[in-house]
């Protein structure tokens, strides 16, 4: 493994230049981090992103993203909690808040091992909802889980951390330039990397991290013939209105939790907070869809049907469902097969100078400030010492899980 300061020795005796230590390709919440986390390491750090900056065709705009210790698979409460640690140093270090606590729901049919699962890993406890939140929650009396976690959860206002992070990176000294599609990642003649945009600028490097999102898949094809099977989906969020008089107790600021109801429509929600008199309930999955050629309604009726009958089910005397969703906005999940993420060297002829952060499946931006640092530590150290200290076992997110890529 060659750390950056080697590489630009190496680089040097050749009578060559390296620009940057460290190249972020991809500007969303996971590079922005990424970003961040590389310079305050001294590490002379560039970030680009081919379409502006917090642009909204791609997983990290928006309003409002949930944070929560409710999870399914055990390697990722450890990642939760790393992040909300690095989420309250950025608060800090930038003088403002993105994150608004709210206690978390997890409500399903008893038998539904994901729930109990979840509710498990968050140490949440069982509640009666006929005596929380004004009664907002329907939900039937006989084999049905609900119960809350009070631990750390929230709602983060998406399109603000990323320009927190943004700022926080070019405040420790790293260049950000948006407008720069990368369409190459070479290696370079003396070691590193070089970075081409479709302008033909190239930025030599001695360490390179991807963190495209749903063009993840189409940029490492080109760039190294590695076959990862993210695929991108089409999804909604959306935003209802709420039933007169009710309004102020569905709010954050009441204490009305984030959700997620587990069974036939896996639906989630927050508190109202970004929309006055609105409250997103929405649900996962979505159609296939190619990023650069969308149709933006593929599935609309489907997605919007299937939450409005939940509505209609659960929340009938809060929120109205009948004139449909008030605001409709689309957004891109990149989902692996198994819905883990993928962290890992790129290898092959990059070896370790080429780090990926892909795959996020819809469950990522919680966890991208964890996520940005272990990225920046793979790059600069050839380890991620902090995910060690976490407890963060980064084995479930190797490229090579998937077939084809053994050799990775």
């Amino acid at each position: 493994m060659t750390a950056p300061a080697e590489a630009h020795d190496a680089a040097a005796a050749a009578g060559l230049r390296l620009d940057y230590d460290v190249i972020v390709v991809g500007a969303g919440i996971m590079g922005s981090c990424a970003a961040h986390a590389a310079a305050s390491r001294g590490a002379h750090t560039l970030l680009l992103e081919r379409f502006d900056l917090l642009h909204q065709l791609g997983s990290s705009h928006g309003d409002s993203r949930i944070i929560r210790d409710a999870y399914v698979k055990a390697q990722y409460p450890p990642v939760v909690r790393l992040a909300r640690r690095l989420w309250a140093d950025a608060e800090a270090e930038s003088g403002y808040r993105v994150l608004t606590p709210a206690p978390h729901l997890s409500m399903g049919p008893r038998g539904n091992a994901a729930l109990l699962a979840a509710v498990k890993s968050a140490g949440a406890e069982e509640v009666d909802l006929s005596q929380m939140w004004g009664g907002a929650f329907q939900a039937p009396a006989e084999g049905w889980v609900t119960a809350v976690s009070e631990r750390g959860g929230g709602v983060l206002n998406a399109t603000k951390a990323v320009a927190m992070f943004q700022a926080l990176a070019v405040k420790m000294g790293a260049v950000v330039r948006d407008n720069a599609e990368v369409v190459d990642i070479s290696k370079g003649p003396e070691g590193g990397v070089v970075v081409t945009t479709s302008a033909g600028e190239e930025f030599h490097g001695a360490k390179c991290v991807v963190t495209v999102g749903a063009w993840t898949s189409k940029l490492l094809r080109s760039v190294a013939g590695v076959e990862i099977p993210i695929q991108p989906l089409h999804t909604l969020t959306l935003y209802w209105r709420i039933k007169p008089g009710r309004e102020r107790g569905l709010t954050a600021k009441a204490g009305f939790p984030t959700f997620s109801s587990y069974g036939d429509t896996p639906v989630y929600g927050t508190p109202s907070l970004e929309l006055p008199g609105l409250i997103k309930i929405s649900c996962d999955g979505g159609p296939p869809c190619d990023p650069d050629n969308r149709d933006w309604a593929s599935g609309d009726r489907e997605i919007t049907d299937r939450v409005a009958t939940w509505i209609q089910d659960f929340m009938p005397g809060h929120v109205d469902s009948a004139g449909g969703p008030v605001v409709r906005q689309s957004c891109i999940c990149s989902m692996t097969p198994d819905k883990d993420f993928v962290i890992d060297w790129l290898g092959g002829e990059f070896g370790e100078d080429v780090v990926v952060g892909a795959g996020f499946s819809g469950h990522g931006f919680k966890m991208g400030p964890a996520v940005g640092r272990i990225l920046a530590e793979m790059a600069i150290d050839g380890e991620a010492r902090t995910a060690v200290e976490a407890g963060v076992e980064l084995g479930h997110f190797k490229i090579n899980r998937f077939n084809g890529n053994k050799d990775n």
